[in-house]
């Protein structure tokens, strides 16, 4: 059996993995360690913000933007619509006019209170309340909302489909006739123009 010599004791022919190579350290002078460093700093500096600039100016960063602005907006219509012409609906059939936000039970009333009993008076006076009024409001403006919002996504997935229908149903070109199939159609119709009968 052949017996293995140990890596440090083993005669290499480069001089990179001998003894005295493997035990210098790797000397930098410091003005080229700084400027390496330093090159570092600002080549990374300017990857940051190329960055930056590529994902804020990215069409997706600015439709994303452009939706927060028209959802807040939107928002605030369907809002309106829930308070000023649904709620008002609802309270008219249920017989009469019926304020849903002041609709609550009180689990405790302060031991004092003589004031009136609406909403925000007595939250305002420390009594704990159970407001299913302004649940209910708030339970239909989001229902509203989310039906909204599920019909425009309808709506775009059933264009999107019709677009990619069309897309597919439209004939494909034909591929383009190698330049060699060209030559050699000229080459045939000049031997046959030379030709006489």
């Amino acid at each position: 059996m052949r017996r293995r010599t140990p890596f440090n004791e083993a005669k290499h022919s480069l001089p990179f993995f001998s003894r005295g190579c493997l035990r210098e350290p790797l000397i930098i002078p410091s003005a080229v360690h700084r400027r390496i460093s330093k090159e570092n700093e600002v080549g990374a500096t300017k990857r940051f913000f190329a960055e930056f600039r590529e994902f804020a100016v990215k069409g997706n960063m600015m439709d994303l933007a452009i939706g927060v602005i028209i959802g807040a907006a939107f928002g605030k219509i369907i809002d309106s619509l829930v308070k000023d012409v649904i709620m008002p609906i609802v309270s008219v059939i249920l017989g009469g006019r019926v304020d849903f936000s002041n609709m609550f039970w009180v689990l405790k009333a302060p031991a004092d209170y003589g004031g009136p009993r609406t909403y925000a008076d007595m939250t305002k006076a420390g009594a704990v309340l159970l407001g299913w009024g302004n649940f209910i409001t708030i339970f239909v403006n989001f229902v509203l909302l989310a039906l909204v919002v599920f019909c425009l996504v309808k709506a775009a997935n059933v264009a999107r489909q019709r677009i990619i229908k069309e897309e597919a149903a439209a004939p494909a070109a034909p591929p383009p006739t190698p330049d060699d199939v060209l030559v050699l159609r000229e080459i045939r119709d000049l031997l046959k123009s030379d030709r006489r009968p």
